[in-house]
């Protein structure tokens, strides 16, 4: 049943549709400081797949349980919950490979073949105009991988571009030997598929339209056949992230910036002083 209302934000429409994504009984790869997919993630195992485990680069670990979304206490769950626990590179090069997880990266790039870069923004690897965070394992992942699923909190051309300045992520390339590059990305303005290697636009949220998508796109996107408006979230829906999964609403950091993301993030952290008490 969808929601009666449009009492929702754009984060908590990110987390259903990623929680839309999730299969009963997958193994769900969580990377460092993803709330969104996270609140996605258990919100699917509080609907539609309860039998699905967590694997995340936080405690490297595996869990079948889970907690409420958190800043300061975020490693809290993997290291009380875990049902075993591995080193990092034991985790990415072994263990994840034989469960096949499915796992929503964060590009600070996309190109039109789902090739993405979280490395560095510039031409010159040695000097670059800014430094990204970095790959973590994801060119070991998307080398191999069939579920690579990717989400954009702020779609801009910033992100979306025709060629990435590195690629860390490996698209979809005729040359791969293994794996299938990138099968969906949600943004905060439409959701999109990748048709005969290059991106396409799915659907598209509540009040958005083309022009805007396409503006905010440093490609020419291809449109599906039908284009159809992203389904909202239900009332359910709502109510479990809004009670259960992320009561301090640490999902809508993702969205934010600059100072709004500073007051944002100071409000959650005094809140979670009592919350966890």
């Amino acid at each position: 049943m969808v929601s009666k209302t449009d009492d929702y934000t754009i984060a908590e429409l990110i987390s259903v549709c990623i929680s839309r994504q999730v299969k009963d009984g997958e193994v769900l790869a969580q990377g460092i400081n993803t709330p969104l997919v996270m609140a996605g993630f258990i919100l699917a195992k509080c609907t539609h797949a309860p039998n699905v485990r967590f694997a995340s680069a936080i405690g490297q670990g595996i869990c079948e349980d889970w907690a409420p979304l958190s800043v300061t206490r975020a490693e809290d769950m993997w290291l009380e919950k875990s049902l075993m626990h591995v080193g990092f590179s034991v985790a990415t090069a072994d263990l994840l490979p034989k469960y096949n997880p499915k796992e929503f990266f964060r590009p600070a790039q996309v190109d039109i073949h789902g090739n993405f870069n979280n490395i560095m923004f510039g031409k010159d690897y040695h000097n670059p105009r800014l430094r990204l965070p970095g790959s973590g394992g994801i060119p070991d992942v998307t080398t191999y991988s069939d579920h690579v699923y990717l989400y954009v909190p702020r779609h801009s051309r910033v992100t979306f571009v025709k060629k990435v300045d590195f690629v860390s992520g490996l698209g979809h390339d005729k040359n791969r030997k293994r794996g299938s590059g990138p099968r969906y990305l949600i943004s905060d303005l439409a959701q999109f598929d990748w048709h005969q290697g290059k991106i396409r636009l799915i659907s598209l949220h509540k009040g958005v339209s083309l022009k805007r998508v396409q503006a905010k796109t440093g490609f020419e996107v291809k449109l599906h056949s039908n284009v159809s408006s992203t389904p909202p979230p239900s009332d359910e829906e709502i109510r479990l992230l809004r009670e259960k999964i992320d009561p301090l609403g640490v999902s809508q950091l993702e969205l934010l910036s600059g100072s709004a993301r500073k007051a944002c993030l100071r409000q959650i952290i005094s809140q979670e002083e009592t919350f966890f008490d």
